[in-house]
């Protein structure tokens, strides 16, 4: 691994220059390295990150990487990583048009990581100045310790997804998770929808109240909105200052809870393991944000790709072979995901649709298909809504208000089911759907989605164990990671674990019940019912609740 060379490098400046220049923020420092294909198998398992501690793991990917690339060969053009100064890594091979290309790309994504929000706590320090020192730490603890230290990591490593990333962020910065107060959030959130229970037009007055205030008082708004609710509801400060107390004392996720709170960690021979738990935390909430963007951050980059390489000079004679190129990149597939070319396509239809004035409430009311496809109301503000959305959303928020009919039908979109053909004895894929709603809950389907799980903390003080509750959304647990992952919480709390979730009731328990009636070729619904798994000494056992 290796810095480009001097001439290569010149070309990433002259494109920094141009991204600035149409309206990319970014850092002026970056680092880019040529890798071989070997440099890329063993940095692929550490997420790219090359002071990433060690782990067994790493090595067991590294030789299935190996084997895989012997099959299919493949070259990726770049991979960039979120670091202080960003890093990025490309092949030796590369003509000069191809880097223009790929350095646009990068750049975008370089914006992104250094703008959207949902980064912002990566923003302040290096991650991989950071790495370095854990890994160290890691070697001295396996000269002292040898494989238990291993055990630990993997013991941590198997709940590092439940991490309380948003709530991590709000710790981190209650201003910028709202534009407003915590005060505000509360009474608006939390007082007047969940205690008081307000009427819809109740709730929309003190909105309204609320923005005339602000329009009137300015930043003295506040104070004086707030002199009105102690008036009218003598309670609320009291309620709002045990909200607060509450907030700042509640425990952010699993794994910290088991930092906090295990009299088996906390013993003085075993607290270097608390070191290794911490070092694992705080790496999963690294890399939260990178799995929650993917399309954007991939869309936006091609989307920028693509406009910046196109009024480049310095492409002239290689239009075509940019066009295959980028094709392979963004080529939207008929079945299957490609976040290339999702994110692009939206970013280019929001980009339009802000320009023409149809993300507003008007032509939302808009039910005639003709004037719906001639509205046109032309503030031209698309380039400037498409770096707020950049800035403000995640996959998940992007998806939910974007992937709208009209997008899906511009694009020509569908869901796709699959059925087998008995006569032929092959899979036959087929178009199940043509709906916006449809397509927009299959991208949301496809979403990083892990499992939420609380404390209880009443019934694991009544049953002297960690009672950990599964907050059911329709999704069962994978039983096939049960076992070890719940070996592993009992190992690090030092007592007893157990987890209440829910299952699909066998079918010889729920008889027909499931069948809606009168209606033989129906699916079956299933039905769920509440379980505890409980891990003592090693030893997995199920109960069903009533």
């Amino acid at each position: 691994m290796e810095l480009i060379s001097q001439h290569t490098k010149k070309i990433m400046e002259g494109c920094k220059e141009r991204a600035r220049d149409a309206g990319l923020r970014f850092e002026d420092e970056t680092l880019e390295y040529i890798v071989t294909n070997r440099d890329l198998l063993e940095l692929s398992p550490k997420i790219m990150i090359p002071t990433l501690y060690d782990y067994w793991v790493h090595d067991v990917e590294v030789l299935k990487g190996k084997g895989r690339y012997e099959l299919y060969p493949d070259n990726p053009y770049e991979t960039v990583i979120n670091t202080r100064p960003a890093i990025s890594y490309y092949n030796d091979n590369n003509p000069d048009w191809l880097n223009v290309m790929i350095f646009y790309h990068v750049l975008g994504h370089v914006d992104f990581f250094q703008n959207n929000l949902y980064f912002r706590h990566t923003w302040d320090y290096d991650f991989t100045g950071e790495a370095l020192s854990d890994k160290r730490v890691f070697t001295k603890l396996r000269s002292e310790r040898g494989h238990w230290v291993d055990y630990v990591i993997e013991f941590s490593r198997g709940i590092d997804n439940l991490v309380g990333y948003f709530p991590e962020l709000d710790r981190l910065f209650p201003v910028a998770t709202s534009q407003h107060s915590l005060r505000l959030d509360y009474y608006f959130d939390i007082f007047l929808q969940g205690v008081k229970k307000a009427r819809t037009t109740e709730y929309i007055k003190e909105i309204e109240r609320y923005n005339q205030c602000i329009t009137e008082r300015g930043e003295l708004c506040e104070d004086i909105f707030f002199a009105e609710v102690d008036r009218r509801y003598p309670e609320f400060t009291a309620m709002y200052h045990k909200y607060r107390q509450k907030k700042a004392t509640r425990p952010l996720d699993l794994v910290q809870f088991i930092l906090e709170n295990s009299d088996f960690l906390n013993k003085e021979e075993n607290k270097w393991m608390k070191i290794i738990i911490e070092v694992i935390r705080k790496t999963s909430l690294f890399f939260q944000p990178q799995i929650r963007t993917k399309i954007m951050n991939e869309g936006w980059a091609s989307f920028w790709h693509e406009i910046l390489f196109l009024q480049d000079d310095r492409i002239s004679g290689h239009e075509v072979d940019f066009a295959r190129v980028n094709a392979g990149v963004t080529a939207m597939p008929r079945v299957g995901l490609n976040p290339y070319a999702l994110g692009m396509r939206m970013f280019y239809f929001i980009e339009e649709e802000a320009d023409k004035g149809r993300l507003e409430w008007n032509f939302e009311r808009l039910r005639n298909a003709d004037q719906r496809r001639t509205y046109d109301t032309a503030p031209r503000r698309g380039r400037e809504y498409v770096f707020a959305v950049r800035e403000n959303m995640s996959d998940f928020t992007f998806i939910n208000q974007f992937v709208r009919q009209d997008f899906v039908s511009r694009y020509d979109l569908f869901v796709a089911g699959r059925r087998l053909n008995e006569s032929r004895m092959v899979w036959e894929y087929y178009v199940k759907s043509r709906k916006g709603d449809d397509y927009r809950q299959m991208l949301l389907d496809s979403l990083y989605h892990p499992p939420s799980i609380t404390i209880d903390e009443e019934n694991g003080r009544r049953n002297n164990t960690l009672y950990l509750v599964h907050r059911f959304e329709d999704k069962p647990l994978l039983k096939s990671f049960l076992a070890n992952t719940l070996m592993g919480i009992e190992y690090l709390w030092g007592a007893p674990v157990e987890l209440e979730t829910h299952e699909v009731l066998p079918k010889t328990t729920r008889g027909d019940r499931t069948r809606p009636a009168g209606d033989k070729g129906a699916e079956a619904k299933p039905q769920w019912q509440r379980v505890v798994y409980t891990m003592k000494e090693r030893k997995l056992s199920r109960r069903i609740l009533a």
